[in-house]
């Protein structure tokens, strides 16, 4: 089993950055197992999409909604998952979920608020 723990979410102004982040906890042999890593975010009344997503070997895919002004990356020897986000704009405003995939099953992260409003 693999919990994942977000944080970093808050309040911004349009133009601002925040950085998210995602610690993974487990047995090792569950740690261990974790390949793809990724951010997924759910606006009310939309469903939830994909942000970014990282392998463990850094390959790296993004949404076209975010390209240019997020970046993700990870620390592979703790765990985490690192988003940091710049030019935020009132659209990217949800829930931003961390998720992690191992061969045995896919863990999501309790969902973080990320609001931009002036």
């Amino acid at each position: 089993q693999v919990q994942l723990v977000e944080s970093g979410g808050g309040l911004v102004q349009p133009g601002g950055s925040l950085r998210l982040s995602c610690a993974a906890s487990g047995s090792i042999f569950s740690i261990a197992g974790i390949n793809d890593m990724g951010w997924y975010r759910q606006a009310p009344g939309q469903q939830r999409e994909m942000v970014a997503t990282i392998t463990r070997g850094n390959s790296i895919n993004y949404a076209d909604s975010v390209k240019g002004r997020f970046t993700i990356s990870r620390d592979n020897a703790r765990p985490t998952v690192y988003l940091q986000m710049n030019g935020l704009k009132p659209e990217d405003t949800a829930v931003y979920y961390c998720k992690a995939r191992s061969i045995a099953a896919d863990y999501w992260g309790q969902g973080i608020q990320v609001t931009v409003s002036s």
